[in-house]
């Protein structure tokens, strides 16, 4: 009897084997193979925690005490006040993606900045109609964080000469949607200086090094 490799069963799995591939290998499933059950039942697994994970979205009160928390745990101060580079601190983009996934939606991105004076929380997610990116974030001011980023203006641009301005709420939080160019370019003003830019090239691209 014929036994099917781990890579065949997690395209299996994920529904990326050819038409006759998929008959095939659900006739073998059928014909009783307790360790091809075995392994379609753990791949089958891995993709269920995959899809519940990718979906997950933590409470928005849980998110506020978090920033608050790291905003004043000094980590903000150690940095030059002169430094006004944006830094990446965290891209969903560079993590590893999980085995046996592969096929999973890219279609969402996350992202924490760090861009004197605010941290700035993005998530980009691709409309499933049209070709739209939703864009969603909060500022926190980390010089200040007792005073609210609220009714500050961000602006976006898809550097294709489409561009949306947005004033954040009482919590910081600001949400727009403009047209999919591939790129996407978010600016902040600062006082007294040169608004913040941060470019996200290829935004819902992952980058290399960021799959498994």
């Amino acid at each position: 009897m014929k036994h099917f490799t781990t890579e065949e069963w997690i395209d299996f799995v994920n529904q990326v084997a050819s038409t006759n591939q998929q008959a095939a290998m659900q006739k073998h499933l059928v014909s009783g193979c307790k360790k091809c059950q075995e392994t379609v039942s753990l791949w089958q697994k891995v993709r269920e925690t995959a899809a519940v994970e990718a979906t997950y979205q933590p409470p928005l009160e849980s998110v506020r005490i978090a920033k608050a928390a790291f905003a004043t745990s000094g980590l903000a101060g150690k940095q030059s006040k002169s430094k006004s580079l944006t830094e990446l601190l965290f891209d969903s983009f560079l993590q590893p993606a999980l085995a046996g996934a592969r096929s999973s939606s890219m279609g969402m991105r996350q992202m924490l900045y760090r861009a004197d004076p605010y941290q700035v929380d993005i998530q980009i997610e691709a409309k499933p109609e049209g070709d739209h990116l939703l864009v969603t974030g909060q500022l926190l001011n980390v010089s200040r964080p007792e005073v609210v980023s609220g009714e500050v203006r961000v602006t976006l641009s898809n550097r294709r000469g489409n561009v949306v301005h947005i004033l954040t709420n009482q919590f910081g939080e600001f949400r727009g949607e403009i047209e999919n160019s591939g790129d996407l370019e978010l600016s902040l003003p600062r006082a007294g200086e040169e608004p913040i830019v941060i470019s996200l090239r290829n935004a819902l691209d992952r980058l290399p090094g960021g799959t498994s």
